[in-house]
C-alpha cells in the first residue's frame, strides 16, 4: 500500500534508513517484522527483551519521519500558501515554528512552509551521527530524549493538520484513510506507551484518538 500511495508525489519526501546489518537497521527490520505480522499494535510498540530504550526510539523517530514524509507527500499539492495561509489544527489550534537558525523567535508560517521547515530541521537531527550515532557502542548524547520528544510533538502537528484540513482529499486516494489511520494509531500507540509527548499536545485529535485508537 504504502508503494502505491508514493508514486503520487516523490517530489516532497526524503528518506533516511540505517546501515543494513547494523543494530539499529536490524531493530528497525524487527519492528517492521511485528507489524507484518499482525501483532497488535499496542503490543508492536513495547521495547523489545534485552533492547536497548534508546535505540528503540531512535529507530521509530527514523521510521515515524520517513512514513509522515510519505502521508503529507499525498496531499501536499492541495496544501498551499493559498490554502493553508496558517499552520494550524483548525481554529484553536495555531502552531509556530522556532529553531535555532533562521527563526529565532516563534514565526507564522503557512502550512507549507512549516512542514518544509520541520522536515529539513528533523533530517537535519537524525543525519547528525553525534545526536543519532549509527554505530553500536557509540553513546548516545545527554538530552537524546529530549531531542526525541521535541521531533515527535512536531511530527503529531503534521497528522493534526493533515487530518483537520486535508482528510477530504485523503479520501479520494484509494487506501489513504486506511494507511493514516493505521500510521497513526501506531504513532499515538508508540508516544502514549512510552510517555513521549504531553498529553495538552494531544488534544486536537482527542476525538479521532478515541475513536480508532482503542
Amino acid at each position: 500500500m504504502a508503494s502505491a500511495l508514493l508514486k503520487l508525489d516523490d517530489t516532497f519526501k526524503r528518506h533516511k534508513n540505517w546501515k543494513v546489518g547494523s543494530l539499529k537497521y536490524n531493530l528497525h527490520k524487527k519492528a517492521e517484522a511485528s507489524l507484518n505480522a499482525g501483532l497488535d499494535l499496542k503490543d508492536a510498540v513495547k521495547l523489545p527483551e534485552g533492547e536497548e530504550f534508546n535505540d528503540w526510539i531512535a529507530v521509530h523517530v527514523v521510521d515515524f519521519f520517513n512514513r509522515v514524509n510519505l502521508l503529507y507527500g499525498t496531499i501536499c499539492r492541495y496544501c498551499t500558501s493559498s490554502t493553508c495561509p496558517v499552520m494550524c489544527g483548525g481554529p484553536k489550534y495555531e502552531y509556530f515554528w522556532q529553531d535555532t537558525d533562521k527563526y529565532k523567535k516563534p514565526t507564522k508560517l503557512s502550512a507549507p512552509e512549516y512542514i518544509s521547515e520541520l522536515m529539513d530541521w528533523i533530517e537535519a537531527l537524525i543525519n547528525d551521527e553525534s545526536i543519532f550515532p549509527i554505530d553500536a557502542g557509540i553513546p548516545f548524547p545527554k538530552g537524546f530524549v529530549n531531542v526525541c520528544k521535541k521531533i515527535l510533538s512536531r511530527l503529531y502537528r503534521v497528522f493534526v493538520h493533515v487530518y483537520i484540513h486535508h482528510f477530504k482529499e485523503i479520501g479520494k486516494i484509494a487506501g489513504a484513510e486506511a494507511h493514516i489511520n493505521t500510521c497513526y494509531k501506531h504513532f499515538y500507540f508508540f508516544v502514549t506507551t512510552h510517555n513521549l509527548i504531553e498529553k495538552k499536545e494531544l488534544e486536537p485529535l482527542k476525538e479521532l484518538s478515541a475513536k480508532i485508537c482503542k
